[in-house]
C-alpha cells in the first residue's frame, strides 16, 4: 500500500507494520495455526508496503514449517519399531531355554522316577529355597499335598520356609546358611526327598541343606540356573536340573515348569506301579 493510499484510508506505515507484527505474533503463538496458510498470505502486506520490518510478517510463513511437527511421527514410528524389537527379544530370550528343557527330558524323567520310588516307600518331599525360591518351595509342597487336578493322589510334602519362628531362630543363632540344614537334621528321614531351589546354584543355605540331606541318605534334587554353581561343583545333588540361561527371570520361569513336570511325572509313575521297579524310564 502506498503512503497516499494509506493516508486516504486513515492509516500510516507504522500502523501497517504494527498490524503485520500482530499477525505474526498470533501465528507464532499458535492461535491461528489452523489457518497458517492464511498467515502466509500476510506476506503480501510486506511486499506491498515494501517496508523491511514488514518482512517480519513473512517470517510468519515459518509457521508453515510447523508441518515439521509431522516429522515427529517419524520419531513415533521409530520408537514403535524399537518397542516392537524389545518385545520380540523378550520372547526370543525364552526360546532356547525352553528347547533345552525338552532336550533334557530324560534327566527330568529320571528325577521324577526316583521321587516316585521314594514316595512309594513312604517318603515325603522336603522343599526349600531362599528369597523368591522360598515361595517356589511352598508352591511345590502345596502341589503335592493338595493337587490342583481333582482325583490326583495327595502326597506328603513340606516346605522348610513356612515356619518363620524356626527360620529366624536358627538364623539368629547359627546364621542364615544353616536354616535348612538344621531343620533337615531333625525333620528328615533317609527315605525322604530333599528338593533345593536356587536361581544361580550358589545359595549357601540351599547348598548346606542339600549336603546335609545327601549325607543323611535322602534323595537330593536341585533346581539351579546356568551351570549349577557351587551345587554342581560340590556334587550336592543326585539330580541337578539346570536352566541354560543367565537371565534370572527366565531361570525362575523354567524352574516353575520343571517342578510342575516333576509333579506330573511322579503321578504317572505312581499310577503305573510296574515301572517303579525299573532303574530309569526313557521318555
Amino acid at each position: 500500500m502506498s503512503r497516499d493510499v494509506a493516508k486516504s484510508k486513515g492509516t500510516t506505515m507504522a500502523d501497517e507494520a504494527n498490524n503485520a507484527g500482530g499477525i505474526a505474533a498470533e501465528a507464532s503463538a499458535g492461535t491461528e495455526v489452523g489457518s497458517a496458510s492464511g498467515v502466509g498470505s500476510a506476506s503480501h502486506v510486506g511486499s506491498a508496503s515494501g517496508v523491511g520490518s514488514a518482512s517480519g510478517v513473512g517470517s510468519a510463513s515459518h509457521v508453515g514449517s510447523a508441518s515439521g511437527v509431522g516429522s515427529a511421527s517419524g520419531v513415533g514410528s521409530a520408537s514403535h519399531v524399537s518397542a516392537a524389537g524389545t518385545v520380540l527379544a523378550a520372547f526370543e530370550r525364552r526360546v532356547a531355554p525352553a528347547r533345552d528343557l525338552v532336550d533334557h527330558a530324560a534327566e527330568i524323567t529320571d528325577a521324577a522316577h526316583a521321587m516316585a520310588v521314594r514316595f512309594d516307600q513312604g517318603g515325603k518331599l522336603i522343599a526349600f529355597g531362599i528369597g523368591g525360591a522360598c515361595t517356589d518351595a511352598q508352591h511345590v509342597a502345596v502341589e503335592f499335598v493338595h493337587p490342583v487336578i481333582v482325583g490326583k493322589r495327595a502326597l506328603p510334602a513340606i516346605s522348610l520356609t513356612s515356619d518363620v519362628a524356626t527360620l529366624t531362630a536358627i538364623a539368629a543363632r547359627s546364621g542364615l546358611s544353616e536354616v535348612f540344614a538344621h531343620q533337615l537334621k531333625y525333620l528328615a528321614q533317609p527315605v525322604d526327598i530333599a528338593l533345593g531351589i536356587s536361581v544361580d546354584g550358589d545359595c549357601p543355605s540351599v547348598l548346606a541343606g542339600l549336603v546335609t540331606a545327601r549325607d543323611a541318605g535322602l534323595l537330593t534334587i536341585a533346581l539351579a540356573g546356568h551351570r549349577g554353581g557351587t551345587i554342581a561343583a560340590k556334587q550336592a545333588a543326585d539330580h541337578l536340573l539346570t536352566v541354560q540361561s543367565t537371565d534370572r527371570r527366565v531361570i525362575k520361569e523354567i524352574q516353575v515348569t520343571t517342578y510342575h513336570l516333576l509333579w506330573e511325572l511322579v503321578h504317572v509313575f505312581l499310577e503305573q506301579p510296574s515301572v517303579l521297579s525299573q532303574g530309569t524310564v526313557t521318555p
